[in-house]
């Protein structure tokens, strides 16, 4: 009997792979394939208003290759550039969604072509800069390997703490009677 299981699910998979390009996909194949939770997708959603799965009896999700080449546009442009939600609303606005879904099948992520003068300044700090620098998250650096969470959140303690004392210094009233 778990033979059959193992048979079925493999035959599940091998669908997947072969199923065509140009094929709608639910939102479990999408969230699997952008490796990110069902529920991002949903929110998502609610904050481009240019995703708009085709949604079937019970409010099932089917997305078209476009949506998911704007989906994945998006996490690039979310998860591997360090952009914000705002500045990804920006580029939707100002370089439309053809410019995401061009990322999202592997495009270049500076200004769209004809999106703009050709004459705008290279930027050489970044191959993919946001047309905006406020529109960047800010980096943090990435956790040492090899520490256990009550090393890395003992540091981020004393670091908040050292920001604090630094804070009340600076908000104490500058000449104080000794």
């Amino acid at each position: 009997m778990n033979l059959e299981f193992h048979a079925g699910e493999a035959d599940a998979e091998a669908e997947l792979d072969t199923k065509s390009p140009d094929a709608f996909r639910t939102i479990s194949e999408v969230a699997e394939d952008l490796d990110v939770p069902q529920h991002v997708l949903r929110f998502w959603e609610t904050r481009f208003n240019q995703i708009k799965p085709l949604k079937r009896g019970g409010g099932r999700r089917y997305y078209r290759p476009d949506d998911v080449a704007l989906l994945k546009g998006i996490r690039r442009l979310l998860y591997g550039e360090g952009y914000t939600i705002k500045g990804l609303q920006r580029i939707l606005k100002e370089q439309g969604p053809r410019h995401v879904q061009a990322i999202g099948r592997g495009g270049p992520i500076g200004p769209a072509s004809g999106a703009g003068s050709s004459s705008a300044p290279a930027r050489a700090d970044h191959a993919g800069e946001a047309p905006h620098a406020d529109d960047r998250a800010p980096r943090h650096p990435p956790v040492p390997e090899g520490l256990d969470d009550i090393t890395v959140l003992t540091a981020v303690m004393a670091e908040l703490g050292e920001c604090r004392r630094i804070l009340e210094r600076a908000l104490k009233p500058a000449a104080e009677p000794a």
